[in-house]
């Protein structure tokens, strides 16, 4: 049975407390072994303030799957629905608008830059979206992670959960209605780790967040409300 057209299909409609829409999303790459499935009919809804988990073997295509949620790639088929916005009707700017006012992310690799201090790092996003509170922002959330003491201090003289603890304050400064963390405590001990999810569910309820994270630890994704699971590309469990 052939399957409609998706860009002659009606916007699927967006119920108050959804805040992500996926449908029938596809991923397909060239390589020089011809092209490779990475995602196949993908379809999921998030509501606001929920706390997802996406697990699944290496390979399975949880990054790309993130990726095309945050309008961070695009789909070779189906679309994605963030916040109201079509993001397949947006071009790269657009979509980029889109991230700056309702996304923030965290990933595993930090993402700092080394010349700033903790305190800049954090104010940076802030300041690049004309924010004037920027430094009173910054230094609120540091002091909520945990680093009032170290907010003059550059990445690499704090350790990977500080770094870890900075991240976090970035993203949820800017105060996103959605964030998207990539393996958040992937390349932390289990002690800092704890540490950090304790700190990631704790601002989410505060803020009412919507959290989406990638993770392979089992107690990491068991403390999310619900978890889809994939598989070789396909969506093999949502519960």
């Amino acid at each position: 049975m052939n399957q409609p057209q998706i860009d002659v299909v009606a916007p699927f409609p967006v119920g108050d407390k959804v805040i992500i829409q996926a449908e029938d999303l596809g991923k397909v790459v060239t390589t020089a072994a011809g092209d490779l499935t990475i995602l196949q009919a993908i379809s999921l809804a998030v509501n606001s303030g929920e706390t997802l988990a996406i697990t699944g073997e290496s390979g399975s295509g949880k990054s790309t799957l993130l990726g095309l949620l945050a309008g961070l790639d695009v789909p070779t088929s189906g679309r994605v629905l963030l916040a109201g916005q079509d993001l397949g009707a947006l071009d790269e700017e657009g979509r980029a608008d889109v991230r700056a006012r309702h996304v923030g992310f965290v990933f595993q690799s930090f993402q700092l830059l080394p010349g700033l201090t903790a305190l800049e790092n954090v104010m940076l996003p802030l300041e690049l979206r004309g924010d004037r509170q920027a430094r009173q922002a910054a230094e609120e959330f540091l002091s909520r992670v945990g680093l009032a003491a170290r907010m003059g201090h550059y990445p690499p003289q704090l350790s990977g959960g500080e770094q870890q603890r900075v991240a976090i304050a970035r993203a949820f400064a800017c105060t996103p209605e959605i964030l998207f963390a990539d393996e958040p405590t992937g390349n932390l001990d289990s002690h800092t780790g704890e540490k950090i999810a304790d700190l990631l569910f704790d601002l989410n309820r505060q803020s009412g967040t919507t959290l989406i994270l990638i993770t392979h630890e089992e107690r990491l994704a068991a403390r999310c409300a619900r978890r889809i699971q994939l598989a070789a590309g396909q969506l093999l469990g949502d519960e």
